[in-house]
């Protein structure tokens, strides 16, 4: 293969140097991101002889170039290209940021601010819940005494468990810059580290932050001339997300003018510094600013408009957790307490509870069991208060159950005025949210709370059976469909073999086995065709198998040359000596790991016998970072072969060991 060949037509096809936004490859293709698709010579990428196909997944344009080439032809692209290679991790954050209109665009950035954030603020919220239940007055009764000050003995434990939930919520920009930095392509320690300036403990508790300025206790720096408040942001989200943001742009800036021991050295003190000051002169002060504008508001909306008005304040309060605004609602709260009552804290109950419905009944209606988990465990959480896990985690990447549970939220809202429920005191906002709540306001607070909760999760389950009979009848025509074509293929080319456990059919004459190959793991093999990576699915990396594997050890299948040995361990491939081309993937996506839990012993060029260790992984690793371990093992350069079959003796799925035989390679006719 003529590689820079390769290159030069491949760009021609695309469109030119212009139309190229980002690209990045893998173990088998070249991944891309385009300006405009329309530009696509679909036919001049078709008809390439040295390219074996193209996809088109998640908003990136992939073109399978084939182990150990795609490498090559990468690198001799990039040289035309520019700087536009990116990390396949950066390419998906592109492509994310191209498809799409604004506002999804949005809620994909929050959902990937948010979703590693979610164990911390499920454990969190739980315990906060527990802490409530521990030292909330009145909770068995008007006049009853707290479980602290009924049995002394438990008092350290309860301020154990309240330090323990209040820690996440308190120093939450820390983890956000981190997670906000990274999604915005700068260094994550860098946003945790401008993150922690901001919550500092010499600075005045963002909690007090109103309550100082109205004492006139407020302190100031004068930075240039400018009064600057001596104020923290615990417990805040809007600030560090912008200034995460600045932050990335600043370093990126430096990086991009400075080389060497220099942006070594001066990037991260510049960048720090000119963030700092931006961060505490302005953007803070108006994040702080607007939050306190939106909160008085929706007081004015609501005292104004009565029902109609909690109408509005039950459906803009969860978007309003979005950003994080919320946090600013407790100075207001604790001047509505004194005068009779928060409408605030009720109507956040209803809106979290019928969010956290929503969560449960795609709980209950996926079949996906990752997903089934998440949205179990960030439901509940929902329903005793804590509804950010619910949110980023299951209900913005769905969509349409955060929709539904803003509506839902909208007519709880409503009931919630209607009925005049009032709290007397903070906690959390949910069902356990009671102990908060008016005595005499207690039957309608639950009314309220259990009618949102039965409108949103039978909405959601309602949809979800919709959605789930759509998927079910589309899926029989595509089975109808490609039956019709299997036998259409079958009439045209009788002699057609049936590739191992992929949907491709193989249209040539098949000849004389050609190679026995092993299965590289120990575990359950299963048909390709089940794998979530579509483009190993459909088979257009080549036929063969996978396995979803019980042990961290990759063997050689056979004896051969090690063709492609990637240095972060998670892929490799093997050409033997009869011409064959196995390629093993472990895992799907797990090249965004840089190598951690991987382990390589082989690297390009070196031999190996069938058996032979190519690489250790930790699979517990890979399941903890998110990613599926299932190993597809294909043929990469099957079109020269004649067929792809498993061995007699095995029906996927089927338990197997490392070092058994499990397909057979057939020759040309």
């Amino acid at each position: 293969m003529d590689h820079a060949a390769v290159a030069r037509r491949m760009l021609e096809a695309l469109g030119g140097e212009s139309n190229i936004k980002a690209a990045a490859h893998c173990a088998t293709r070249m991944r891309l991101v385009l300006n405009d698709k329309e530009k696509i010579n679909q036919q001049a990428l078709d008809d390439d002889p040295d390219l074996k196909g193209t996809f088109e997944a998640g908003g990136m344009f992939q073109i399978i170039v084939g182990p150990g080439d795609v490498d090559i032809v990468y690198d001799e692209f990039t040289k035309i290209t520019g700087d536009r290679q990116v990390s396949t991790e950066e390419l998906k954050s592109v492509a994310a940021e191209a498809e799409g209109n604004a506002l999804t665009r949005a809620i994909k950035v929050l959902a990937d601010i948010f979703v590693p954030l979610i164990p911390i603020l499920v454990g969190g919220g739980l315990l906060m819940a527990l802490n409530n239940v521990l030292t909330s007055e009145n909770l068995f009764g008007e006049g009853t005494r707290s479980l602290v000050e009924q049995f002394p003995a438990i008092d350290g434990m309860a301020q154990m468990i309240n330090l323990l939930a209040s820690a996440p919520f308190a120093f939450l920009p820390i983890l956000v810059g981190f997670t906000a930095t990274k999604r915005f392509g700068g260094n994550e320690y860098l946003g945790a580290g401008i993150a922690m300036a901001m919550v500092m403990p010499d600075l005045v508790n963002g909690y007090k932050v109103a309550e100082t300025i109205q004492e006139g206790g407020m302190t100031y720096w004068d930075l240039l001339g400018f009064d600057v408040a001596q104020a923290g942001y615990q417990g805040t989200v809007l600030p560090i997300l912008l200034v995460a943001w600045i932050l990335s742009m600043v370093e990126k800036f430096f990086h991009k003018h400075l080389k060497g021991t220099v942006d070594f050295l001066v990037t991260p003190v510049l960048t720090l510094l000119i963030t700092g000051f931006l961060t505490f002169i302005a953007v803070g002060p108006a994040m702080r600013w607007l939050g306190d504008a939106i909160a008085s508001g929706l007081q004015n909306i609501y005292d104004f408009a009565g029902p109609v008005g909690g109408f509005l304040f039950g459906l803009v309060y969860s978007p309003i957790v979005i950003t994080g605004l919320h946090q600013s609602f407790p100075p207001v709260e604790l001047q509505l307490f004194a005068t009779g009552g928060s409408f605030i804290f009720a109507t956040a109950s209803v809106a979290n509870v019928a969010q956290g419905a929503a969560t449960l009944a795609v709980a209950i209606t996926t079949r996906d069991d990752k997903l089934r988990a998440l949205a179990s465990a960030s439901g509940v959480s929902a329903c005793f208060g804590i509804t950010e896990p619910a949110i980023f985690g299951v209900n913005l990447r769905l969509r349409w159950p955060f929709y539904i549970g803003m509506g839902t939220a909208a007519i709880g809202g409503a009931m919630i005025a209607l009925f005049n429920v009032k709290a007397v005191s903070l906690g959390a906002a949910g069902f356990i949210g009671f102990v908060s709540i008016r005595t005499t306001d207690w039957p309608m607070f639950f009314v309220s709370l259990v009618t949102a909760f039965i409108i949103s999760f039978a909405c959601s389950y309602a949809y979800a059976m919709y959605l789930r009979r759509q998927v079910a009848g589309e899926a029989e025509m595509e089975k109808a469909v490609g039956t019709q074509a299997a036998a259409a293929a079958n009439d045209a080319t009788p002699a057609a073999t049936a590739s191992a456990g992929t949907a491709t059919a193989v249209a040539t004459a098949v000849g004389a086995d050609l190679l026995t190959f092993a299965s590289p793991l120990t575990g359950e093999l299963v048909e390709l065709s089940t794998v979530s990576d579509q483009m190993f699915a459909q088979g257009k990396l080549g036929p063969g198998f996978a396995v979803v594997p019980s042990e961290g050890v990759l063997r050689a299948p056979a004896d051969g040359t090690i063709k492609v040995a990637f240095p972060t361990g998670h892929a490799f491939a093997i050409t033997t000596a009869e011409g064959v081309e196995i390629l093993m993937h472990v895992g799907f996506d797990t090249v965004n790991m840089k190598g951690e839990g991987f382990t390589p012993k082989v690297s390009k060029g070196d031999t190996v016998k069938r058996g032979d260790v190519l690489g250790e992984f930790d699979i517990d690793a890979i399941k903890a970072a998110g990613y599926d371990t299932t190993t597809p093992v294909v043929v990469a350069n099957f079109k020269k072969l004649g067929g792809v079959r498993l061995t007699d003796s095995i029906s996927a799925p089927h338990s197997i060991t490392a070092g058994d035989d499990a397909a057979i390679v057939s020759a040309k006719a």
